[in-house]
């Protein structure tokens, strides 16, 4: 469940800050005229997010069982692909974020309203997509048989609009890159494990060799419906039993991504300013 609360506020918390930047810089330009179709291109791309994930999940239901194994297990990897290169991006760009945004946004103002939709559309609807991708992997992955992934991400995502309506009325300052880096550390571990459980399905689909040829199996130690057990597998898809193959994986991608990530040139950009998404 922690795991799919932190992709919720993590995700959820960088859609809400552009979303703050943007309705924040036509306020304080009064063109509060332009406010309707950005939030018109919002709701096209909230709308189209959720329309992703109801078709990836619905969808799923009706193939069979290698199907399934084989659509979740391209699609996992997929997603920790866009979320590995959004956390570097975000990493490197948090500090330019907000300015980056008011050029985009004096120019559609400049083209007239189509442009102003396309722009919030564009905006958000990257943040979306890619959030709808992740959680469907994530809660697939950390699928209990409880509604508890999903209550996590739900959670999440309130939590990152409850922060971006704080940061929008002035209420919050915290060091967002500072923020960012230590919670995109975070989810570079909860990708590693969507990434290894991505190659055990394709392992399941017979897309892959090797699904009898265990690492280990700690599953007397460590039982899977007991509490620590998940906990282990919702904090990080903690699994007792994993082939060689998911260790091999999991290991290839979080090492090198987490060093790279937390080296020293990622935390040079922790003195950025902590004014909040509605100052200019």
């Amino acid at each position: 469940m922690f795991s799919n609360y932190l992709i919720g506020l993590r995700e959820g918390l960088e859609a809400s800050l552009v979303v703050c930047i943007l309705i924040a810089y036509l306020v304080k330009t009064d063109r509060r005229d332009a406010l309707r179709p950005i939030w018109a291109g919002i709701g096209v791309a909230v709308a189209l997010a959720l329309g992703f994930g109801c078709a990836l999940e619905f969808g799923s239901q009706e193939l069979t069982f290698q199907a399934q194994e084989a659509l979740g297990g391209s699609l996992s990897i997929l997603a920790v692909g866009l979320v590995t290169w959004m956390v570097f991006w975000m990493r490197r760009t948090a500090r330019h974020l907000r300015s980056e945004l008011h050029g985009r946004l004096d120019a559609a103002l400049a083209m007239g309203t189509g442009a102003l939709v396309a722009t919030a559309f564009l905006a958000v609807g990257r943040e979306g997509l890619e959030t709808a991708l992740f959680v469907w992997a994530s809660v697939h992955a950390a699928s209990d048989g409880t509604p508890r992934p999903l209550l996590g991400v739900a959670l999440g995502l309130l939590t990152a609009i409850l922060l971006g309506w704080l940061f929008y009325r002035g209420a919050l300052r915290i060091d967002l890159a500072r923020f960012f880096t230590w919670t995109g550390g975070m989810l570079v571990v909860v990708a590693a494990g969507v990434l290894a459980y991505g190659f055990h399905d394709l392992q399941e689909a017979d897309f892959l060799p090797g699904l009898n040829d265990k690492a280990f199996d700690i599953s007397g130690t460590i039982p899977p419906d007991s509490w620590y057990g998940t906990l282990l597998k919702g904090v990080f898809n903690f699994q007792p039993d994993p082939t060689a193959l998911q260790v091999v994986v999991w290991l290839l991608y979080l090492i090198p991504a987490l060093a790279l990530f937390l080296a020293p040139a990622g935390f040079g950009q922790r003195r950025t300013a902590t004014t909040p998404a509605g100052d200019s």
